[in-house]
C-alpha cells in the first residue's frame, strides 16, 4: 500500500512538471529551433545554416503575443541589415572605415524602422554580409533562413500551444497576500505589548521593503496578460487580466497605507516610549482588529485569483464575512480611540492617524467598492479595443455579442468578484 501511494505520488510530480510552463516552454523553444535547422539545411546554400534555428529560438518567446511582436520585429531587423548590407557593397569593400560608417547607418536606420530591442542585430545582419566575399549569396541565405525561423517559431505556437501563466502569477498574488498578513500579525502583537522603537522601526524597514515584492509580482502578471493575449486556449482573456490587475492594485494600495500604518506606529513608539502604545484593551483590539483585516486580506487575494464562478462565490462570500467582522472590531477600536483622547487631548493624532489608515483599508477591501473599480476597468478597456479595433467591434456587434452578454458568459455579474 505504501509502494502503491509513493508511485502515485511520483506520477503526480511528473504530471506537474510536464505542465509546468517552463518546462513547456523549455520543450517549444528546442523544438522550434530544431526543426527550422532541419528545414534550412534543404533550402539555404550555406552548409551549417544556424541563422534558421537562432530565429526560430530568439522568435518562440514565453507567449505567443510575444512570439508575433517579436517575429516581425526580427525579421524586419535582419532584412534591414542585410539590404544596407548589400547597398554599401556596391560601393565600397570591407575596410575599417567603411565597417564603422556601415555600423553607424544599421544603427540610425534601425532606429527608424522601429524594430525595437532588435537594433544591434540590423548591425550584425550588415556587419556579417558585408563581410563575405559572395555578398549576393550570403545576403539571401540570410533571408531565407531569418523567415524559416521566423515561420517555424509562429507555426510551433499555433501547432503546440504556449503556456499560460495566469496560475503563476495568481500564486505571486497570493503570496504577496501571505507576506501582508505576516507582517499585519506582528504590528499588531507588537501593538498589543510594550513596543520599543528598534522593533517598530525593523517593521516599517520590512514594510518598505514590500515596494519590490509589488515590483516582481507586477513583472509576473504582465507575463500572464500577455500570455493570454492572443491565445487560443483562452476565452474572455479581457475579463480574466482586469480581475487580476486590480486585484494587485489593490493590494499595492493596502501595501502603502500599511507602511503608512507600520510608520505612525514607529512615531507613537518613540512619543511614548518607554511606555506602551495603547492601553491594555485597545491594544487588545488593535490586535484583534490587525488579525481580521490580515485574514481579509488573503481572502480577498484567493478571490481574484479565483475563475471559475462558484468558487468565486464562495471566496466573495467569505470576504464578506471577515470584512463585517473587521468593520465591527474597527467600531469598537474607535471607541477605546476616543476615550484615550478625551483622558489625554494633547496626543490624540497619532491613535487617530492608526485609526485612518486601517480604515482605509477596510474600504480598498469592501467588495462594492471592487465591483464598481471592476466595471469602470472593463468599460476603459472595452473602449479602447473599440478604437483599436473599430471593424472588429462593429462585426461583434453585428454577430449580436454585445459586452453585457460577454460578461454574463464569462460568469461575471455584480455579485461576482
Amino acid at each position: 500500500m505504501r509502494e502503491v501511494r509513493e508511485w502515485t505520488a511520483h506520477a503526480e510530480r511528473i504530471v506537474r512538471k510536464r505542465r509546468d510552463p517552463v518546462v513547456v516552454q523549455t520543450l517549444r523553444s528546442a523544438t522550434a529551433a530544431t526543426i527550422a535547422y532541419v528545414i534550412a539545411l534543404r533550402l539555404s546554400p550555406e552548409p551549417a545554416p544556424l541563422t534558421a534555428p537562432l530565429t526560430a529560438l530568439l522568435v518562440v518567446q514565453v507567449t505567443l503575443y510575444a512570439t508575433i511582436t517579436n517575429g516581425f520585429r526580427r525579421v524586419n531587423a535582419v532584412v534591414t541589415g542585410v539590404l544596407v548590407a548589400i547597398a554599401f557593397s556596391l560601393l565600397v569593400g570591407l575596410t575599417w572605415w567603411s565597417l564603422a560608417l556601415l555600423l553607424l547607418a544599421s544603427l540610425v536606420v534601425g532606429r527608424l524602422v522601429r524594430v525595437e530591442e532588435y537594433v544591434p542585430e540590423v548591425a550584425i545582419s550588415a556587419m556579417l554580409v558585408l563581410g563575405v566575399t559572395s555578398v549576393g549569396d550570403y545576403a539571401w541565405a540570410r533571408v531565407v533562413e531569418t523567415l524559416i525561423g521566423a515561420v517555424v517559431g509562429l507555426a510551433c505556437n499555433l501547432l503546440l500551444a504556449p503556456p499560460v501563466w495566469v496560475e503563476e502569477a495568481g500564486e505571486s498574488i497570493e503570496d504577496l497576500a501571505r507576506r501582508l498578513r505576516q507582517l499585519m500579525l506582528r504590528m499588531g502583537e507588537e501593538a498589543a505589548g510594550g513596543t520599543p522603537v528598534d522593533r517598530a522601526e525593523k517593521q516599517l524597514l520590512e514594510a518598505r521593503r514590500l515596494d519590490h515584492d509589488i515590483v516582481e509580482v507586477d513583472a509576473a502578471l504582465r507575463q500572464a496578460e500577455d500570455s493570454l493575449r492572443l491565445n487560443p486556449r483562452v476565452q474572455d482573456s479581457v475579463l480574466h487580466r482586469v480581475v487580476m490587475r486590480t486585484g494587485l492594485d489593490t493590494l499595492e494600495i493596502c501595501t502603502v497605507v500599511l507602511r503608512v500604518l507600520a510608520r505612525s506606529l514607529t512615531d507613537l513608539a518613540k512619543e511614548r516610549a518607554p511606555k506602551p502604545l495603547f492601553e491594555a484593551e485597545t491594544g487588545a483590539v488593535l490586535e484583534q482588529l490587525l488579525s481580521e483585516i490580515a485574514d481579509a486580506v488573503v481572502s480577498f487575494a484567493v478571490l481574484v485569483t479565483t475563475h471559475l464562478s462558484a468558487s468565486a462565490e464562495s471566496a466573495e462570500e467569505r470576504l464578506a464575512a471577515e470584512l463585517r467582522t473587521a468593520a465591527g472590531t474597527r467600531d469598537k477600536l474607535d471607541l477605546l480611540l476616543r476615550e484615550e483622547a478625551e483622558r489625554d487631548p494633547g496626543h490624540w493624532q497619532l491613535p487617530g492617524a492608526v485609526l485612518t489608515e486601517v480604515n482605509r483599508i477596510l474600504d480598498e477591501l469592501d467588495t462594492e467598492h471592487r465591483t464598481r473599480r471592476l466595471f469602470e476597468e472593463l468599460d476603459r478597456v472595452s473602449g479602447e479595443q473599440r478604437a483599436r479595433m473599430p471593424r472588429l467591434t462593429r462585426l461583434r456587434e453585428r454577430l449580436g455579442v454585445t459586452e453585457q452578454l460577454w460578461r454574463n458568459r464569462a460568469g461575471f455579474d455584480g455579485r461576482s468578484r
